[in-house]
């Protein structure tokens, strides 16, 4: 972890340039340091995936509205000043690559950061070998 869905309505599909916004939201996660200078998550672990809803009613459906949501998914332990950073550079770096996209249509922006102790939690990667060098 810390592993960033990002799920949107298929209207802003060609706008969007997710890939991109993905690979930022990626850099941000990655780049974030603790009170010590520490890394907060662990590059190997960090996931960002963008889904598009082709299927969907926003507001009361009356036009064709946008909406984007953003949930990030970490595990418990980061203090209350980490998850804030996280989460102020995350919405900052969205509403700075959707803003060619609010200026001419009605779109949300929501991002959630839920934290937690996983019930079962099992891995296989090898791709934290890679950075832990």
């Amino acid at each position: 972890m810390p592993h960033l869905k990002i799920e949107y309505t298929a209207n802003i599909e060609a706008q969007a340039d997710m890939g991109t916004l993905c690979k930022a939201l990626a850099k941000i996660l990655v780049a974030l340091k603790d009170e010590q200078g520490q890394s907060v998550f662990p590059t190997g672990g960090t996931r960002v995936l963008a889904y598009p809803a082709p299927h969907h009613a926003v507001a009361d459906a009356e036009q064709d509205y946008a909406f984007v949501y953003l949930n990030l998914r970490i595990a418990a332990g980061r203090s209350d000043a980490i998850k804030k950073r996280a989460g102020d550079a995350l919405l900052a770096k969205a509403t700075a690559h959707f803003e060619h996209i609010f200026s001419g249509r009605l779109m949300g922006l929501t991002l959630q950061i839920d934290e937690g102790v996983q019930v079962y939690d099992a891995k296989h990667s090898n791709l934290h070998t890679v950075f832990s060098q």
